[in-house]
């Protein structure tokens, strides 16, 4: 079997009980995570607590349109999220719809629109590990999927 014959087959399961699964716990853990206060939004806000404290963080969520993939910088500050994420053993996934996404965790403090969703962490909101039933399914869902070869899963998030 060639490398390109490998590339055409779907090298990740994608059944649709699992994608679902996936995005209704991702759709539970960032409100779960909003009313704990542990959600930190935005790409440069995000950069800031990687570098401060990644022993804090537990999971990460990427989101991109369509339009925002011709976006050289965000997908700069994507590929060193990535890295160290993985580096540092913190889960991630990609999201493929930012309004979707602002529709969940809502608009800032001021009441405006939503700010920067590109990069959303979630952080343990006490010295004490949070157990969240989300939060484990994700986990889960990560860990299949990089059994897959596939690092940084995408997750369809439901209406």
């Amino acid at each position: 079997m060639t490398l390109e014959e490998v590339r055409g087959q779907d090298t990740v399961p994608e059944s649709t009980a699992r994608m679902q699964g996936a995005g209704k716990a991702l759709h539970e853990l960032l409100l779960s995570a909003q009313r704990q206060g542990c959600l930190t939004a935005g790409v440069y806000e995000s950069a800031k607590v990687l570098n401060v404290d990644p022993d804090n963080v537990t999971f990460c969520v990427l989101a991109a349109d369509e339009e925002d993939e011709g976006d050289i910088a965000l997908q700069i500050h994507f590929t060193l999220i990535q890295a160290f994420c993985c580096e540092n053993d913190i889960d991630i996934v990609r999201v493929g719809d930012v309004q979707r996404l602002a529709a969940i965790v809502g608009a800032d403090e001021e009441g405006g629109a939503p700010g920067d969703l590109h990069c959303i962490l979630i952080s343990n909101p006490n010295e004490d590990t949070w157990k969240d039933p989300a939060l484990e399914k994700l986990s889960l869902f990560c860990e299949e999927s990089r059994s897959f070869n596939d690092w940084v899963p995408s997750i369809t998030l439901p209406e």
